[in-house]
């Protein structure tokens, strides 16, 4: 796979009076079909797989039918972050003339780059989002969170109504997907964590590190502030732009300013202390100050099923982490609670990642862990689990307490609620997507939440 690719230095502006097409209709390409409805602008609307056959009156194509030789026809076509750079009808386009852009680089070439903070990371990216977009909040001004996590920030209707104060500064979240669709980047970007991921969409795993780690040296990038815990990330300290501020967990020991966040775990401690520095390094007055940012740090909401406390049953303490939908963040799950017996639910859509590390942590995890694994991905986890047992004279104190396929949900935290009593933790971290048994990792946090409360009535 080459790793060039185009970046049309275009902006949403520049679109005015020309013929446009909308490629996905996804969340982003319903945001991008709002912004151009504010424009006057009527767009050509393709989609893969159309769920509805017209939008607002405007029909909807299908690529392979008739869509694609619609684009051929538009004078730049807008595409959503789902739909590969490097799918061969991207370069069909690009070959007739056409420029593909994305709806976030479009904006990004118009915003002022001194008040907007990029966030990338395989894992870890939306926390330190969160709590930069909430520093930000309380000691600079009204700061809109989005990219990858909420809504695109050209979307109009994220835009201040009447009466409101203008946005001061944006904070967006930016996955692998979209780091391809940027022309330019901002002086400061933060990078979370380095994992394999999404290897179908970037072809390789050399291609997902160099397309996530682009916003680093993008026109305009200048600092990076990275995550110095991740050996895969120093190991590409070359593609982290001018400079790098590396940062971790073990920094500023005696820091009190981050216990309003309410965070747990140590990696969550390093994604606060990378959101610290990165909102320093925009220069924001009071990022200096600790007693400023513990004023700034209150009122935070950690989100929603990453490592959420759902409740305590009988001593047990039962834990969403819903979110994590590979290995990295479910073993820096684990991390959060050293000491404690852990039944750790997961599995889940399996995409083919490799589940030796995770059988690794879990084999060399000092406390005890029953693992209860779930459907489609549960047969991989448990035989890897199996092949990285404890070898012969090696302490067993420190092996896989048992493991336990289960059939759904329901069934995996009952088990893991008898096993954990009196005192144990109850942890959903699936390590893997819900596609195919939920509609989303909010549906799945939700079942669990539900039978959390089955176990409150035994």
């Amino acid at each position: 796979m080459t790793s060039v690719i185009s970046r049309p230095k275009l902006a949403w502006s520049d679109l005015r009076g020309a013929r446009v097409g909308v490629w996905g209709l996804g969340r982003e390409g319903l945001a991008s079909l709002r912004k151009l409805a504010s424009m006057d602008l009527e767009p050509v609307l393709v989609d893969d797989r159309p769920q509805v056959v017209a939008i607002g009156g405007l029909p909807v194509l299908t690529t392979g039918y008739g869509g694609l030789a619609a684009l051929e026809k538009c004078d730049v076509v807008i595409k959503s972050p789902g739909i590969s750079r490097y799918r061969p009808e991207v370069a069909r386009l690009e070959e007739r003339g056409v420029p593909v852009a994305g709806g976030l680089g479009l904006w990004l070439q118009e915003a002022d780059p001194r008040r907007v903070l990029l966030i990338t990371g395989t894992k870890g990216k939306s926390t330190t989002a969160s709590i930069a977009g909430h520093l930000l909040n309380g000691l600079g001004g009204r700061t809109l969170v989005g990219g990858n996590i909420g809504q695109p920030p050209y979307d109009p209707e994220v835009a201040p109504a009447a009466g409101q104060d203008p946005w001061a500064y944006w904070v967006i979240e930016v996955s692998s997907y979209q780091a391809t669709d940027l022309p330019c980047s901002t002086p400061v970007v933060a990078v979370t964590s380095l994992h394999p991921d999404h290897l179908d969409w970037h072809g390789d795993v050399e291609g997902y590190y160099r397309d996530k780690l682009s916003i680093c040296s993008l026109p305009g990038a200048d600092l990076t502030v990275a995550n110095g815990d991740s050996d895969l990330i120093r190991e590409r300290a070359a593609l982290l732009g001018p400079r790098v501020d590396w940062v971790h967990e073990t920094d500023d020991p005696d820091a009190t300013w981050m216990a309003p966040l309410g965070l747990l775990g140590g990696h969550s401690r390093r994604n606060a202390l990378i959101a610290r520095r990165a909102v320093g390094a925009m220069g924001v007055p009071g990022a200096a100050d600790d007693q400023a940012l513990r004023a700034a740090a209150e009122g935070f909401v950690p989100l929603d099923h990453r490592l959420q406390v759902t409740g305590t049953v009988d001593g047990v303490t039962f834990v969403d982490d819903s979110l994590s939908t590979n290995v990295l963040p479910t073993l820096a799950a684990l991390d959060a609670f050293p000491g404690r017996r852990v039944a750790l639910i997961v599995g889940g859509h399996d995409r083919g990642i490799d589940y030796a590390p995770l059988a690794v942590g879990l084999r060399d995890r000092p406390a005890p862990t029953l693992v209860l694994t779930l459907p489609d991905s549960g047969p991989r986890i448990h035989a890897e689990l199996e092949a990285a047992a404890t070898p012969p004279g090696a302490d067993a104190s420190s092996a896989v307490a048992g493991i336990v396929d289960c059939d759904d949900l329901d069934a995996a935290v009952t088990r893991a609620f008898d096993w954990a009593r009196p005192d144990g933790v109850v942890l959903l971290s699936p390590a893997a997507p819900s596609f195919g048994h939920f509609r989303d990792y909010r549906d799945r946090g939700e079942a669990f939440t539900r039978a959390v409360a089955t176990c409150r009535s035994r």
